[in-house]
């Protein structure tokens, strides 16, 4: 069988499947929308088509709040943010949310890694915020001094965006990078107070785990990657993220069918062989152990609100 490809939604299809092409759209996004674009929470929220199921983009988003609270499921985990804190989903990271959105306030910024090429940009810049990587912390606390420092970019973007759409992309560039670096100041890494050589081990599986999970599901095959024995990786994973190999390359897989359950047609046999797994009764039992529902039960509840299978 052919493997199916998972999806990921260019910021224009994104627009397309999930928000309302209602008047108020056209001034909110300028022209060029795809490479960057800044709006206000609470205008981009009532647009919304909720729920939005386990999906990913090819860009990356900043949500920064001023009142109120956001819960967003990213990745593996679900995640709440509150007043003066930020909350980041990285291009390629699957995301979902539920329609019951809380009344909030706040600033959405959403770019593509192209957009940051410029004067002020360079290739490689986005490698160097942890946070904008699929492994990092998704949740950023600015406390009230960090958010006095990044309240004044938010704005400034917002209203040249929101004035000139993207006339001047080296001004919002600078805006960007400056409030990139902003975030960077108060972001607490992954592995804080660790050793270094635990650290690079830790985010080096990592990597190699998002591009081999369908086919690699072995700690030791990792492990032989890396010339590390599983012991030696096993500790380093642990001591810097505190979870094992072995929950990782499981959350791998089940995010993956999650996506696939949503996006295709196949039979939770065929997303079981699409993510690796020969045993449909074994990823069954995988895919509750982590969701708490078996994958006919979560593709149902999909479907029942309202979220039709995206392909045949």
């Amino acid at each position: 069988m052919p493997r199916t490809s998972i999806k990921t939604y260019s910021t224009a299809a994104f627009r397309q499947a999930y928000i309302q092409p209602e008047p108020p759209l056209a001034p909110l996004l300028q022209p060029g929308f795809e490479r960057f674009f800044m709006v206000r929470v609470e205008d981009m929220i009532r647009l919304m088509k909720l729920p939005v199921p386990p999906t990913r983009t090819d860009a990356s988003t900043l949500i920064v709040l001023t009142e109120g609270e956001a819960v967003m499921s990213i990745g593996s985990e679900t995640h709440t943010i509150h007043q003066h804190e930020c909350l980041v989903v990285p291009a390629g990271q699957v995301f979902a949310f539920e329609s019951g959105v809380d009344q909030n306030r706040g600033y959405l910024c959403n770019f593509h890694g192209d957009f940051l090429l410029g004067r002020f940009a360079r290739p490689g810049l986005l490698r160097e915020f942890e946070f904008l990587s699929i492994w990092g912390h998704p949740c950023i606390r600015l406390g009230e001094q960090g958010a006095a420092f990044v309240r004044p970019l938010l704005e400034r973007l917002l209203g040249e965006y929101s004035a000139r759409g993207l006339t001047r992309p080296e001004l919002l560039q600078a805006y960007l990078v400056a409030l990139l670096h902003e975030l960077q100041q108060v972001y607490e890494p992954v592995a804080a107070g660790l050793r270094p050589a635990a650290t690079h081990l830790a985010n080096q599986f990592r990597e190699l785990l998002q591009a081999h999970f369908r086919r690699q599901q072995r700690v030791a095959d990792y492990a032989a990657q890396l010339h590390v024995s599983p012991n030696h990786l096993n500790k380093a994973v642990k001591a810097s993220t505190g979870k094992s190999p072995t929950t990782w390359i499981a959350e791998a897989v089940v995010l993956e069918a999650k996506v696939l359950l949503h996006q295709s047609r196949l039979s939770v046999a065929d997303v079981a062989a699409e993510v690796g797994l020969a045993d449909p009764s074994y990823f069954s039992r995988l895919f509750k152990k982590y969701e708490g529902l078996t994958p006919l039960e979560f593709r149902r509840r999909i479907e029942k609100s309202g979220n039709r299978l995206l392909s045949s």
